[in-house]
């Protein structure tokens, strides 16, 4: 029988740009409820990260990822590769609501013996191609990924999101060298550019910028678009899945916590946990979301 997961990005050939972006819309406005839920429940977390990438991996489970929550080791299946692997409130209610494991699973989140550590696990859980967490190590191995398939003559596409700080480590552009020196057509990187890491911004760090510049440097295409705005992600998403002879990283232009006014663009809530009154706070916000 086929699942609601397998049977997204198909759907997504028969309607229109936004009819595609408000489904989007939808899923996210659900993970970031359904994630702050689990953060609080659980006393802990990274709220900030999860909600400026909770519309970016919205629109690759429930729209443009070819997979099968039936099937996850389906040697035809896309793979997505979870570099920031510390925002897992995100994933795991993409997995979740894609059909990977029961909803309710997400109430064991950091709890003891729970398949939903604070890392991903790929012992644990099915969906999660690789184990993430340390920085600068999902990428890289979504680069070997798409190796074996490009070896391979494989058709199975490869995407790896990754947070912008995560940008300072040097085994990520020593994997993105190496990605454009073969060509790997297969290959979509999406960087979550919230401009913020943990207790300050990127920019007084180690700075990024120019960013584009960087990776066209190294032998990529690039796009930038708002990390906000669904129906540029999915145009953004559309074009990175046509063929094409080089790596492409998508640049999404993010806020970190994003939805929630209190958290909105602040390092402090890089990790948190709201107090009952700004979880309140939050899910009001995010009901008006929806109703705007």
């Amino acid at each position: 029988m086929a699942t609601e997961g397998m049977l997204l990005a198909a759907d997504a050939q028969r309607m229109t740009v936004a009819e595609r972006a408000l489904r989007v819309r939808e899923r996210a406005n659900w993970m970031r409820r359904r994630l702050l839920r689990m953060i609080v429940d659980a006393g802990q977390g990274h709220p900030g990260g999860d909600l400026s990438a909770a519309d970016i991996i919205a629109s690759l489970y429930f729209d443009v990822l070819r997979i099968d929550p039936a099937s996850p080791t389906a040697p035809d299946r896309d793979r997505f590769v979870m570099s920031k692997g510390h925002c897992t409130g995100a994933l795991y209610t993409a997995l979740a609501g894609a059909g990977f494991f029961p909803e309710a699973e997400l109430d064991t989140y950091l709890k003891p013996q729970s398949r939903l550590n604070g890392h991903p696990n790929r012992m644990y859980l099915p969906g999660v191609e690789t184990n993430t967490g340390p920085l600068g190590h999902g990428f890289p191995v979504a680069v070997g990924i798409a190796v074996a398939g490009q070896i391979d003559r494989a058709d199975f596409r490869v995407f790896a999101l990754t947070g912008d700080g995560e940008l300072q480590e040097g085994s990520m552009w020593e994997a993105a060298m190496f990605a454009g020196h073969r060509k790997l057509g297969n290959l979509t990187v999406i960087v979550d550019r919230n401009g913020l890491q943990q207790g300050a911004t990127t920019e007084d760090t180690n700075a990024l910028e120019p960013l584009g510049d960087k990776w066209r440097a190294f032998g990529w295409e690039v796009d930038e678009c708002d990390g906000h705005d669904h129906a540029a992600l999915l145009a953004a998403l559309d074009l990175a899945s046509q063929a094409r002879s080089k790596p492409r990283v998508i640049i999404a232009r993010t806020i970190k916590g994003h939805g929630i006014s209190y958290m909105h663009d602040k390092a402090a809530w890089h990790h948190g946990v709201p107090n009952a009154d700004q979880y309140r706070q939050a899910l009001e916000e995010l009901d008006l979301d929806v109703r705007q």
